[in-house]
C-alpha cells in the first residue's frame, strides 16, 4: 500500500525565477476508476521545465503545478476499470495525456505534464491508463524518464511526417537530448549523420555516439554550405533536426535537399525578426519546415519498440540529483553544465 503522504515540488509563481519551487509535503493522491498509482523512480529535466517558473514559457499553464513531465515508474494501484496495466507494470509518462494518436489537436495541447497537469517532481502520481506507456524493457528507470519529451521528439520529427528511410541523411544541431536521440535513432535506421556543435570535446562525444561527420559552427559559420557538400551530389540533408532559431535556420535552408523536412523543435539562438527567413524560403528551397510538439502515445509506442530491438540507450548525464535537490539540478541545467538528459532520482 501507498502512504498517505510524500515529497513533492509546487510550481507557485512563473514570474519569481527558481524562487516560484516549493518543496513539501502532500497527500498521495486516490486513484480514479480509469487511473494508475504510479510509484515514480526517475525523472529527467527539460528546458520547458526551466523556463515556466521564469514566466517565459508560451503555451497553456494551470498553476500551482507539480512542475515535470518525465517520469518512470512501477504501477502500485489499478482502478476498477483500468485494462491496459497491471500492478507492478513499469511505465513512462505520457507528455500530452490527450494526444493518443494521429495529430495533436487544441484539447491535446492543453493537457502537458508539468505544465496544466500535475507532473513527476513527486513520489507518487495517478495518471489516467491512456496518459502512461510501458516502459522498454531494457532501460532502467532514470533511462526511461528521459523518453517522454527529448525522446518523442526526435522520433515524431523522424517518423511522425515523412519517415526516415535507410540510407537518408540526418543533420541534428547541438548536444541537447532532442538532439541526441535523433543521432541514435538515425544511425539505428541506417542513415548518415551530421552533426553541428560548439566544441571538439562535445565534437568528439558526438563521434562516439556515432555521429559520421561533425561541424564546428563556431569555426565554420558558413556550416549549411559544408554539410551539403558531404551528401550525395551535393543533394542536400534529408531531415534536419532545428534547435537553434533564427540563425541557424538560414543555415538549414542552404543544406536541406528537395522536398527534404526541416523540424522546428526549439529557438535556443533567440528569434531575431531581421535575421528569420520567410515562409517564402520553404519555396525556393521546396522543403517542408514543421514546428513539432512532442508526440501522440501511438508514436510513442513505436519508439519503445525500436528502442528494444536496437538497444538504445539515451544519454544521460553523469550528474545525478534526488528529489529534494531538483532546485540545483535547474541551476545545473540553466548553466549548461550538462550533457545529454539530466535526471532526478526519486527515492
Amino acid at each position: 500500500m501507498a502512504p498517505s503522504s510524500q515529497k513533492q515540488w509546487t510550481v507557485l509563481n512563473a514570474d519569481k525565477d527558481f524562487d516560484g519551487l516549493k518543496y513539501d509535503d502532500a497527500p498521495v493522491p486516490k486513484v480514479g476508476e480509469n487511473e494508475v498509482l504510479v510509484k515514480l523512480h526517475g525523472a529527467s529535466l527539460n528546458y520547458r521545465d526551466l523556463i515556466i517558473p521564469k514566466g517565459k514559457y508560451p503555451f497553456p499553464l494551470n498553476l500551482p503545478v507539480v512542475p515535470g513531465s518525465d517520469g518512470a515508474g512501477e504501477i502500485v494501484e489499478v482502478g476498477s476499470k483500468v485494462n491496459q496495466f497491471k500492478k507492478g507494470d513499469k511505465i513512462v509518462t505520457l507528455f500530452n495525456q490527450l494526444h493518443q494518436f494521429g495529430a495533436v489537436d487544441a484539447a491535446a495541447s492543453n493537457s502537458g505534464l508539468g505544465g496544466v497537469i500535475d507532473g513527476t517532481l513527486r513520489q507518487y502520481g495517478v495518471f489516467n491508463e491512456n496518459g502512461v506507456v510501458r516502459a522498454p524493457s531494457n532501460l532502467n528507470f532514470l533511462e526511461s524518464s528521459t523518453l517522454t519529451c527529448a525522446g518523442l521528439t526526435s522520433w515524431n520529427a523522424l517518423y511522425g511526417l515523412k519517415p526516415l528511410q535507410p540510407g537518408q541523411t540526418v543533420l541534428v544541431q547541438g548536444t541537447g537530448g532532442v538532439s541526441i536521440f535523433a543521432l541514435q535513432f538515425a544511425k539505428a535506421a541506417g542513415a548518415t549523420v551530421i552533426a553541428t556543435t560548439s566544441s571538439d570535446a562535445k565534437g568528439k562525444k558526438l563521434k562516439e555516439l556515432g555521429a559520421d561527420h561533425v561541424i564546428n559552427y563556431k569555426t565554420q559559420p558558413n556550416w549549411g554550405e559544408i554539410a551539403r557538400g558531404l551528401t550525395r551530389d551535393n543533394a542536400g540533408v534529408d531531415h534536419i533536426i532545428e534547435v537553434g532559431g533564427s540563425g541557424t535556420l538560414q543555415q538549414s535552408f542552404k543544406c536541406i535537399k528537395f522536398e527534404g523536412v526541416i523540424s522546428i523543435i526549439g529557438f535556443l539562438g533567440g528569434m531575431d525578426p531581421k535575421t528569420m527567413p520567410g515562409v517564402l524560403d520553404t519555396l525556393s528551397h521546396i522543403c517542408t519546415v514543421r514546428g513539432v510538439y512532442v508526440g501522440s502515445k501511438a508514436l510513442m509506442k513505436d519508439m519503445v519498440r525500436a528502442i528494444e530491438a536496437n538497444d538504445i540507450h539515451p544519454v544521460v548525464d553523469e550528474k545525478v540529483f534526488s528529489l529534494d535537490k531538483a532546485r540545483e539540478a535547474y541551476e545545473y541545467m540553466w548553466g549548461q553544465n550538462h550533457f545529454g538528459k539530466l535526471t532526478i532520482k526519486i527515492e
